[in-house]
């Protein structure tokens, strides 16, 4: 129950209480006076609709009655007639001077126009409970976080930020309700949750929609596999589409209330969902699922037990078995003694969004963002401000790759007057984008001499950090992959396959001005005899023959290569471009392809299984008529012997 809600009916019990055994009542007309008197019998009695009628008949006698109306909102709120406990609240105390006796009245109209939205009037209502001086210390702790909730919304109308808003069209607010939205990395496909209808037991499935020549495509059921006739919810997709993971509740095969399942695309195919175990859901409420870009880190919320608050949100990294980690708590500052909801993590690793109502905000649950420190730490986090953040509860937001668009979900009636949720897309304002801004690399993976879509690893590492990022595996049916490139790194893309060679590349995008998405297909070539790789993320200091440290990631790549085939034998060839002279380009070459050598020999691998040469400027694949050539022909190469 919420804790307005809560306080609504508490005060409610005070009130009717104490008025009962007031007996002085501000009226001189005694017909009026009668009535009323008849009215608290038949309330007594939980005759509350005959005791409204004769309230009303008193007010009409009397319109000054005061404690008529006082006595109908109570009785109204009861029933669950706020609008008309609200309207009377309002008569009644506009006639009665303050006084410390009617202090839940105070309150009781200070959560109605909270629930409003109308700061102010809620403000002076919160500062007349709490000039009562009532000893009720959870009343009064709780109406002093109300009041510090309203100074921090006045506050925040007083800047708010611009952004502009537009709903989705028809053809994907169809649905009675549609929540919880995202897209693939290239934004080519949108994925979102829609319920039938307003009642729990309306079915409840995941869509997907295509962008096609700029427009939405009508929605359809992601999959027959996964849709069934439990409810399926709150999806994540990876950032190359392939992996699915959702909330599904109440199913044969469930641990819990609700369970995260898991569902892996080949092809156009989905393959069955599969619950994704004790390790990672608990007999809790497990739910609203968020994924890497890479598919390989789940951030999610759950009710489980040892976290900060009710609803916190947890953690949790695929291991190289394929198996999933126990999910960890994110903890402070992220975590709060409140609820802690719908967590949405940008592609680029370094922001989250969520929703929560334990941090300061307007009311209710807000949507905030806390970016990545140094040493993988949280920063505090940030409310988004007004308008997207009211009174009201907030849903969850999801920012594209590129930090341009965002999507989320607002309720609303319709013109009949019925509740309903409905998409909206948003232009991102400057102060909401992730730290970081991403775009990516997409392609597919072929066999060298065959053409034929291959399924392989293909691993993402920021070489400055020698780290690997991301890991997907390319589509063994069409050899489609995609990863994420966010600003700020120089990476190295390894595709690798069994009795295949290494074939690595390299993206630079420490400029801005780089960060445009890349198509590019990979063509792997058997090994055997003749077979070359160029090892593209070696680097040595102009005119120099001394590996560079971020070299480190390929010489590492060249080694488990080298172990995983210890049948084979290689030459390393050096090269250069024709700046300098020919004698000193071919001693230049000779020199780093033997530090290539060097490497690996001091880390294992047999001297008896390598060779070197330099070629020098004798071997362009280019001409050396651009330094973009040139580039290219500066080059260390493997060669299979």
């Amino acid at each position: 129950m919420p804790k307005q809600l809560l306080v609504f009916l508490l005060s409610f019990f005070l009130t009717i209480t104490g008025f009962a055994q007031k007996q002085t009542l501000n009226t001189t007309n005694k017909k009026a006076e009668s009535l009323y008197l008849k009215a608290d019998t038949y309330a007594r009695s939980r005759d509350f609709t005959k005791a409204l009628e004769l309230l009303g008949e008193a007010v009409e006698k009397d319109p000054n009655f005061a404690e008529a109306y006082l006595k109908a909102a109570n009785l109204n709120k009861m029933m669950g007639n706020k609008t008309a406990a609200f309207e009377q609240l309002q008569q009644g105390l506009k006639l009665m001077p303050y006084t410390p006796s009617f202090a839940n009245y105070y309150l009781d109209l200070a959560e109605l126009h909270f629930d409003r939205g109308d700061y102010e009037a809620a403000k002076t209502n919160y500062d007349a409970y709490l000039k009562a001086n009532t000893k009720n210390s959870r009343y009064i702790a709780y109406v002093q976080n109300q009041v510090e909730t309203v100074d921090y919304a006045l506050e925040a109308m007083k800047s708010p930020v611009k952004f502009n808003t537009v709903q989705l069209p028809s053809t994907i607010n169809r649905y009675p309700l549609q929540y919880f939205p995202s897209t693939t990395a290239d934004q080519r496909y949108l994925i979102f949750t829609a319920r039938m209808g307003s009642q729990p037991d309306h079915d409840e499935n995941i869509y997907i929609s295509e962008l096609k020549d700029g427009n939405w495509l009508a929605p359809v059921s992601i999959s027959e596999t996964i849709n069934t006739a439990a409810n399926e919810g709150a999806a994540t997709i990876s950032g190359d589409g392939k992996t699915l993971v959702f909330t599904s509740c109440s199913r044969p095969d469930s641990f819990g209330d609700c369970d995260l399942y898991i569902s892996v695309r080949t092809g156009n195919e989905w393959s069955k969902p599969k619950n994704m175990g004790t390790t990672v859901n608990s007999k809790a409420w497990d739910s609203q699922p968020s994924l890497s870009a890479d598919g390989r880190t789940l951030y999610f919320s759950s009710m489980r037990g040892g976290g900060v608050g009710k609803e916190d949100i947890w953690v949790t990294s695929l291991n190289e078995d394929g198996s999933w980690q126990k999910p960890s708590n994110m903890g402070e500052p992220v975590n709060s003694k409140g609820r802690d909801l719908a967590p949405f993590i940008h592609v680029s690793g370094s922001t989250l969004y969520f929703v929560s109502d334990g941090h300061k905000g307007l009311g209710g649950l807000d949507v905030f963002m806390t970016d990545m420190a140094a040493k993988h730490k949280w920063e505090t986090p940030k409310n988004l401000g007004y308008p997207l953040n009211t009174h009201a509860d907030e849903s969850s937001l999801y920012i594209t790759p590129d930090n341009k668009l965002g999507f989320y979900a607002r309720s609303m009636n319709t013109e009949s007057g019925a509740s309903t949720v409905q998409l909206y897309s948003l232009d991102v304002p400057e102060v909401w984008q992730s730290k970081s801004k991403s775009t990516y690399a997409q392609g597919r993976v072929y066999h060298a001499d065959t053409k034929k879509p291959l399924g392989a690893t293909v691993q993402l590492y920021d070489i400055e950090l020698d780290s690997l990022v991301q890991q997907v595996q390319s589509d063994k049916l069409s050899g489609e992959y995609t990863v994420v490139l966010t600003e700020g790194k120089q990476y190295a893309l390894f595709v690798s396959a069994p009795q295949f060679m290494m074939n690595s590349l390299n993206f630079d995008y420490t400029s801005r001005k780089n960060l445009t998405p890349v198509a590019l297909d990979v063509y792997l070539k058997p090994i055997k005899a003749g077979s070359v790789a160029v090892l593209t993320n070696l680097f040595f200091p102009s005119a120099k023959y001394d590996l560079e440290k971020r070299s480190q990631t390929e010489l590492n790549k060249l080694i488990n290569f080298m172990r995983q085939n210890k049948e084979i034998k290689i030459e390393i060839t050096g090269h250069t471009d024709d700046v300098g002279s020919d004698a000193a380009n071919l001693i230049l070459s000779e020199k780093r392809a033997k530090a290539v050598v060097d490497y690996l020999t001091s880390h294992g691998i047999s001297g008896s299984r390598i060779r070197h040469k330099g070629y020098g400027e004798t071997k362009p694949v280019k001409p050396n008529t651009s330094e973009e050539n040139r580039q290219l022909n500066r080059r260390i190469e493997m060669q299979v012997l």
